[in-house]
């Protein structure tokens, strides 16, 4: 008899035999398990930090769940991925003639360090710091085991955030200097006076936006060059005192409502085109609202804001030509692209989105950054990679993380960011013995590589 039935999702044929069935069932069962191993197995080979698979309060009395809820927000840090890593590693491009040359800085979720190299890929100094050695890495929470941004002096000394714990000051033989407890995160910026412009965050119950669960509470906090705190600004009572109000009907009510990854102070070359953009307020990018914003610090109110053109975006920063160049995570239709457009008119100037030979793509973080010679530097973070486009989008530098992890090394750690300095910054404390202009010849000496061999 010919036909067949449909039970509980699986097909039997009239005239199979029961104990076909029931193998039928056996394997189903075994494939099933093996799977689910499988990527128990995963997780449990990669290491302590942030690593990937690459392609190819009120005043009220908090109950105990509030207080561990706040506990376990303020320790938010990026969730570990799963990338599978590339056989090419270090620098694989390297076009002396088109690149800006010098020398690169980058951090990754390997560890607690930073690494400077030259155009070649070669390690010349290393900071590194763990604030926690009695702890074993795997008690560690992800937040302590890499740095997520880094500012470098130029006499050496180094500073490292610990996302959402604290913020460290190292010389450059990684000496503490000293250590800031404010909850910083994301991003720092310098002024010319040396003091320190850092993004931090306080877990908190607001009964205006949650009775019962607590919320993550950003802040532009000011600092010493002593890493004393100056001034401290609540973004979320910015947009509140301000005509911007109405975005937050859109922010979520519990957890991590704004997620603000960017902070940069204005210099005022816009300040003829509108007084927002005066010196002195601060550029800021607010993820989760797919907003960035300008903040006047002595009014403490958002007085300019956009939003519309892009998603989970980072590192909005303003050029010398007046526009801005953004990292825009998945506003091309859920892929990664780099924009450059007038803050102003809308008007998008420059796009790099990636090809189908060199993909683009980074879900949780990224930056880009337009170089003195016209070319930009991008880092794809969650792929571990950077690379130096020119104008035409040619890539004429290109390096791919070297830390690698698990079984085979098949997971590539985070690249959060690099950062070029050209040959106007002075790095002769690398080497006393070494003539600072020579060390810039040894940097930007020509290699050709081809294909990533």
């Amino acid at each position: 008899m010919n036909g067949s039935q449909e039970v509980k999702g699986v097909i039997y044929h009239w005239n199979c035999r029961p104990i076909a069935g029931k193998l039928f069932f056996f394997f189903v069962v075994i494939a099933t398990v093996s799977l689910y191993v499988a990527i128990d197995a995963d997780e449990a080979e990669k290491p302590p930090g942030r690593w990937y698979t690459h392609r190819e309060t009120s005043g009220k009395t908090l109950t105990h769940e509030q207080e561990m809820a706040i506990k376990q927000l303020e320790s938010l840090g990026y969730v570990s991925g799963s990338k599978p890593a590339p056989q090419r590693k270090g620098v694989t491009t390297y076009n002396k003639d088109k690149a800006y040359n010098g020398l690169n800085l980058y951090v990754s979720g390997h560890a607690p360090e930073a690494i400077l190299m030259d155009m070649k890929g070669n390690e010349l100094h290393k900071w590194s710091y763990d604030f926690w050695p009695d702890i074993k890495p795997s008690k560690k929470s992800e937040a302590q085991q890499y740095w997520r941004r880094v500012h470098l002096f130029e006499n050496g000394d180094l500073l490292a955030i610990f996302e959402g714990i604290n913020l460290l000051k190292l010389d450059r033989d990684s000496n503490l200097l000293w250590v800031f407890h404010g909850k910083p995160h994301h991003d720092i910026f310098i002024d010319q006076y040396g003091k320190i412009y850092i993004l931090t965050r306080k877990a908190v119950i607001d009964p205006k936006y949650n009775k019962e669960k607590p919320i993550l509470e950003d802040f532009i906090t000011i600092l010493d060059a002593n890493g004393t705190e100056i001034k401290s600004v609540s973004i979320l009572r910015a947009l509140e005192n301000s005509h911007y109000a109405p975005m937050l009907n859109r922010m979520k009510k519990e957890g991590d409502i704004l997620h603000t990854n960017t902070i940069e102070l204005l210099d005022g070359k816009l300040a003829n085109k509108s007084p927002a953009f005066r010196k002195g307020n601060v550029l800021i990018s607010i993820r989760a609202l797919d907003t960035i914003c300008v903040v006047d610090l002595d009014t403490e109110s958002v007085v300019w804001a956009l939003s519309g053109m892009w998603k989970i975006q980072h590192q909005p920063t303003i050029l010398n030509n007046g526009h801005m160049l953004l990292f825009d995570n998945k506003g091309n239709n859920g892929k990664s692209r780099v924009i450059e457009f007038d803050p102003f008119s809308q008007e998008v100037s420059w796009i790099y989105s990636g090809s189908e030979d060199a993909p683009f793509f980074s879900a949780a973080c990224g930056s880009s950054e337009r170089l003195p010679n016209g070319n930009i530097l991008i880092t794809e973070t969650d792929n571990g990679r950077a690379f130096e486009l020119t104008p035409d989008q040619k890539i004429i530098w290109e390096f791919v993380n070297p830390n690698r992890a698990g079984k085979n090394n098949k997971l590539i750690a985070s690249l959060f960011e690099v950062i070029r300095f050209g040959p106007d910054i002075s790095f002769d404390w690398l080497d006393k013995n070494q003539d600072c202009n020579e060390l810039q010849k040894k940097c930007t000496s020509f290699v050709k590589i081809e294909n990533g061999k």
